[in-house]
């Protein structure tokens, strides 16, 4: 992933060191396994341990030549032991190093956004509750249906964020597995302890059954995961996107001092962080696709996933880390004008409590039918004249029939659509 969306704690999670070193991790508690079946002497353990060094340089330019990089990474590192390099790899394949090194990455990725997103439910969960009975427009279709409140909105944010966290611990116990099972998943140079060993050591489970590989749906639950969260960013960024217009300017990203919005405009403040969660977050749509996709393979293993995962595991992991820490700025310092609120809730006078008035006709007796026909005549009379719906209401006579003047002024009060929301809350926030 490019360095303008990378930030440094995920960014070394993949970075060759450390896959590298997890790589010889792996070959370490290996041959500590084998040494206690009496397969690989103490003595040359000791001595891997001791003298064995990553070179990503040296890797490299070995790979130059053998087009293979756990050979070349094996080549490299025995350089560093001596003659007890000789002991490394026994019995297994290349992807027993491969897969169950990048299962302790997932683990470590997945860990970190976990962390990140119970910050940002921390964040959510501040601004619900400080605008729990601020009024705002509720819209449906874009258009304005119905009171409600803004901290009722950000609740919802703070659910979904709930469930990513809940999907994330899924994904973290999904991916948590190694392997060291051989060429061909039968164990049949190894004994099944070394697995178990190794696997332990890594902070992994071993797979049940695997082949040459783990199998993919592993990291496809993994991708589809993080595509999941993203998608669960991007909603709360789309709807900011929405109230920042001109038209609204109910909320507003921060705007830091010294920050420009356009090149051609000085009075431009664009809402550029939700633009930017809503661009990445189709990049990580597409990697699922592409995860799953990997899942079929030829018979015991082919290589036509691992290409695609060399770009996916360290790009997505990075992606949604950086937009988790993006909408923690965003929501931390977002600006947010209840004035404005109630000006847009003003623009539709109280047209807006034609369902409540709905269904005190229904609770009169009168056939809701009716009652609807009813009241879109006085709605459409208000919009159309450019009055309020209670002074419509007021010379209808067909509803002064069936409800009294104060009647209409309870129907047309905002506080009457909150009488529920302290229970909500309580819901949410339990």
């Amino acid at each position: 992933m490019i360095l303008r969306y990378s930030r440094p704690e995920m960014a070394e999670i993949w970075s060759d060191e450390n896959r590298f070193r997890k790589m010889l991790e792996v070959e370490i508690f290996a041959v500590e396994a084998m040494s206690k079946f009496a397969a690989v002497p103490q003595e040359a353990v000791e001595t891997i341990k001791r003298k064995a060094k990553i070179s990503v340089k040296r890797i490299n330019e070995i790979e130059l030549t053998v087009k293979h990089d756990v050979i070349s990474f094996l080549t490299a590192v025995s350089e560093t032991v001596g003659p007890e390099g000789r002991f490394l790899h026994l019995g297994m394949t290349s992807s027993d190093v491969l897969d169950t090194a990048t299962g302790a990455q997932l683990k470590q990725a997945t860990n970190l956004l976990i962390d990140e997103t119970k910050r940002l439910a921390i964040i959510i969960c501040k601004l619900a509750n400080k605008y729990k009975m601020t009024p705002i427009m509720g819209r449906t279709h874009g258009v304005h249906a119905e009171p409600m409140t803004f901290g009722l909105k950000v609740s919802s944010w703070y659910c979904e964020i709930l469930r990513s966290l809940d999907r994330l611990n899924f994904a973290l116990e999904t991916v948590s597995y190694g392997k060291i099972s051989g060429a061909v998943g039968t164990m049949a140079h190894l004994s099944p302890r070394v697995e178990e060993y190794v696997c332990q050591k890594m902070g992994l489970k071993a797979e049940p059954v695997s082949t040459q590989i783990i199998p993919r749906d592993r990291h496809s639950v993994y991708f589809s995961i993080l595509a999941h969260v993203g998608a669960a960013l991007e909603r709360i960024a789309m709807e900011i996107r929405h109230l920042q217009r001109t038209e609204l300017s109910e909320v507003e990203e921060p705007f830091t001092k010294g920050q420009k919005g356009s090149s051609a405009m000085p009075h431009k403040r664009n809402p550029i962080i939700s633009e930017n969660i809503c661009g990445l977050s189709r990049v990580l749509r597409g990697y699922a696709l592409t995860a799953m996709e990997n899942i079929a393979l030829w018979h015991e293993r082919d290589i036509s996933h691992s290409s695609t995962e060399r770009i996916m595991l360290p790009d997505a992991s990075i992606i949604l880390h950086y937009m988790l820490v993006r909408m923690q700025t965003l929501l931390s310092g977002l600006n947010v004008y209840p004035e404005n609120m109630q000006v847009n809730l003003d623009k539709t006078k109280d047209i807006i409590f034609s369902g409540t008035l709905l269904l005190s006709l229904v609770d009169k007796g009168i056939l809701r039918e009716n009652a609807y026909v009813m009241v879109q005549i006085v709605a459409f009379d208000a919009r159309d004249n450019k009055i309020s719906i209670e002074e419509a209401c007021l010379r209808n006579q067909d509803i002064k029939k069936h409800l009294t003047v104060e009647e209409i002024k309870r129907n047309c009060d905002v506080n009457s659509q909150f009488k529920n929301v302290d229970y909500i809350f309580k819901r949410v926030f339990k």
